[in-house]
């Protein structure tokens, strides 16, 4: 989630922001070879969204170097899929429900792992959507940041108790896919 330039590198970098890169980068490399799809759920905003006027500022603007994957996570076109998404949740109006039902030869995603930026927004947000869909919830706690980190914890508790969210390391989380 949010894995972009602009989160990185620009208006809103992150202190600790780095530390997600090679957990994740360790996560996507067994996702692929174990056929897990992988989603990528971008801001791709544009110049008048909300998120851009009235709270963050200018940052993510669809079709920027801001708003493109980090190098280091960078998608396979090829295989993985990309959700631009408007709010901080990666199912509001984009089309995720559809696709996560219809992998696995239409059986359909049962559990969303989630990693990226930020644990209490986007993370939060599309957890409770996929929650509220009936999805199971995997939250990688070493593959999640926050602008705050004394909000982390509180973050990552708040997602298990409310979403059910199961809050797995990284490794952890490579174990239960190579299974």
């Amino acid at each position: 989630m949010d894995v972009q330039n602009d989160f990185f590198t620009g208006p809103l970098k992150l202190k600790a922001v780095t530390k997600v890169i090679e957990p994740l980068q360790r996560l996507v490399v067994a996702a692929r070879l174990n056929q897990v799809p992988i989603i990528y759920g971008v801001d791709a905003h544009y110049p008048q969204d909300a998120e851009v006027t009235w709270k963050w500022g200018t940052h993510a603007i669809k079709g920027t170097k801001g708003a493109e994957v980090i190098r280091e996570l960078e998608p396979d076109i090829a295989k993985d899929y990309v959700v631009e998404k408007r709010t901080y949740s990666a199912f509001y109006e984009t089309g995720l429900d559809s696709l996560l039902r219809s992998l696995y030869k239409s059986d359909g995603a049962k559990t969303v792992v989630l990693g990226g930026l930020h644990t209490q927004l986007c993370i939060r947000h599309t957890a409770a959507d996929a929650f509220f869909r009936g999805y199971k919830i995997v939250v990688c706690r070493d593959g999640v940041e926050v602008f705050a980190q004394m909000d982390q914890e509180e973050g990552l508790k708040y997602l298990g108790h409310v979403y059910n969210a199961k809050v797995m390391m990284v490794n952890e989380v490579i174990r239960e896919i190579v299974k």
